[in-house]
């Protein structure tokens, strides 16, 4: 058995290297000239190649410099989509939605030079800072009913007036994040906030716009702690009409939407109570913490209830006409723009998200309808489903009650009392094209609908572009006349008689009648940005699709 002396190996006294990229004994290397480390990166130019240096060039270039060897004259042929590239004039008499909208719709590689950032009362403002402010305008107007769309371009405005430009603005129905990367080589800063609740004051929304347009002047110098302050004025605004307005608003409204359907004095004062009675009780419930869901079913019944109680008390009125009335006050008109608004400019999430809330909405005010009319058909209320809803020989009448419906409209959607009058104007005009296209015209309702509002959503915009404004409270309370009221109490009517393939054919006309609304106001604002040159920015981008591959 050999020692083990002899198997194990031999060590130096002065340490010799053991590895095994070590050289071997006896193997000379030339000496490294200056004594500097020997070079081991797989990336070093060989030995003997000189690359070209460039009169006073830095050691150490940036990643973003050409390269050494670069010539504007040899420089190869540039590449060139088959589309071209589109000429995007941003000039600075365009409102500030258009340009910022315009250059969100470009990739970033492809945003024109950034305008010379305003002077903001301190130098370079940290980017946190700037981030949280974009995020609690972005949540104030998602709140308030603005389209995605808009909720970003206002979120890239507000970066892009602090010399932000490379940041992305992201808007989900309940998150907003925003993320600023200086350049491709520096780390990106991203900040979020949740939307947990939400409230229609037109009157807060037109103030942010008013700080939005002030942001993005750039003859105005509005320091960060200027904005922070009023946005803070803002937050802290109270209402502008009192909850016993509302209350009175809600009860008009309702009675203004049964004279439109046909019905006289009488009708008017029991919608209108029947109105009052369920916005309290909504009050009631929402004061309790119930969701809104049980909301919209407990203010549903009280205009029902008091229509099938005059119809089984032998009163002889329009029943009708009553409980469509309490319907136009809870159709959920302003949700249903938004949502379709959105699927058609590509945002699909809070497209369908906002679309599912207001189907739960009309789920909560079906039950509460039905429950009433299945109470009172068992009790013999002699409520027929195919009596028409007309008043033809009265069109003066209507469009004063059309008016009326959109002015109360407005003061429950807390809008300035500046607007107010326009909006009514605007509903009433809505309602004169619509009543001339089916009543003498013996045009599709659905069609005549349609036009009404685009008519609705060209005008808003007009009216927003000159107040640089948003176009919300020009467009949401104009539409309030073309609700369809009528054909959903119908359906509903039918359901509750046990009629169950005749209710959904008017419900599936209602749910026509609202599409044809939220279609038409959104394609009347687009016409208006296509071919009104007076304050617009150009030709708009749209956004790149997939076509079917």
């Amino acid at each position: 058995m050999p020692s083990s002396s002899a198997s194990s190996p031999s060590f130096v006294a002065d340490g010799s290297t053991t590895s095994e990229f070590a050289v071997p004994e006896g193997l000379a290397l030339p000496p490294v000239v200056g004594g500097e480390p020997e070079t081991t990166s797989d990336f070093v130019l060989p030995e003997g190649f000189q690359a070209p240096q460039s009169a006073g060039a830095d050691a150490e270039g940036s990643a973003f410099s050409f390269p050494s060897t670069y010539l504007a004259g040899q420089a190869p042929t540039a590449f060139t989509p088959p589309a071209g590239f589109p000429a995007v004039r941003l000039t600075k008499e365009a409102p500030w939605q258009d340009r910022m909208r315009t250059m969100l719709r470009m990739p970033v590689a492809e945003r024109p030079a950034p305008e010379p950032v305003q002077r903001t009362g301190e130098n370079n403002p940290a980017v946190p800072r700037v981030l949280d402010l974009t995020l609690r305008i972005g949540e104030l107007l998602l709140a308030g009913g603005e389209g995605a769309e808009d909720v970003e371009a206002a979120m890239f405005a507000v970066c892009r007036s602090y010399g932000l430009d490379r940041c992305e603005p992201t808007a989900t129905f309940t998150l907003l994040s925003v993320s600023y990367q200086p350049s491709l080589v520096d780390d990106p800063v991203t900040a979020s906030r949740t939307v947990r609740r939400r409230g229609t004051d037109y009157t807060r929304l037109a103030a942010v716009f008013a700080l939005l347009a002030d942001l993005s002047d750039p003859e105005t110098t509005i320091s960060l702690e200027e904005a922070y302050r009023r946005l803070a004025e803002i937050r802290r605004n109270r209402h502008p009409y009192p909850g016993w307005a509302l209350t009175g608003a809600s009860g008009l409204l309702a009675g203004a939407a049964s004279v439109l359907v046909g019905g006289d004095l009488l009708v008017f004062v029991a919608a209108a109570i029947g109105a009052m009675l369920g916005d309290r009780l909504a009050w009631l419930c929402a004061g309790r913490g119930l969701p809104e869901f049980y909301q919209f079913t407990m203010a549903a019944m009280p205009p029902a209830a008091i229509g099938v109680a005059l119809t089984v008390g032998g009163v002889n009125v329009n029943a009708s006409a009553v409980v469509t009335g309490g319907l136009f006050a809870l159709l959920p008109g302003r949700a249903l723009v938004a949502g379709v608004q959105d699927g058609l400019t590509g945002f699909y999430i809070t497209a369908a998200a906002r679309l599912l809330e207001v189907m739960y909405f009309f789920v909560g005010i079906v039950i509460g309808v039905l429950v009433i009319l299945y109470f009172g058909v068992k009790l013999g209320a002699p409520l027929n489903p195919d009596a028409a809803l007309s008043a033809t020989s009265r069109p003066v009448v209507q469009i004063i009650a059309s008016m009326l419906l959109s002015l109360t409209f407005a003061v429950l959607l807390q809008q300035e009392r500046s607007t107010v009058l326009w909006v009514t104007l605007n509903g009433g005009v809505a309602w004169v094209i619509y009543g001339a296209m089916v009543y003498p015209g013996h045009l599709s309702p659905v069609a005549s609908t349609a036009v009404a509002a685009g008519l609705v959503g060209l005008f808003g915009q007009l009216l927003s572009r000159y107040r640089f404004a948003s176009a919300l409270p020009y467009t949401t309370a104009a539409i309030g006349p073309l609700l369809p009221g009528s054909a959903t109490y119908f359906g509903l009517l039918a359901m509750a008689q046990n009629d169950v393939d005749k209710g959904l054919v008017s419900l599936a006309k209602a749910a026509s009648l609202a599409m044809a609304i939220a279609i038409g106001v959104n394609l009347g604002a687009e016409i208006s940005r296509l071919f009104v040159r007076v304050g617009s920015a150009g030709v708009r981008r749209a956004a790149k699709r997939t076509r079917g591959f």
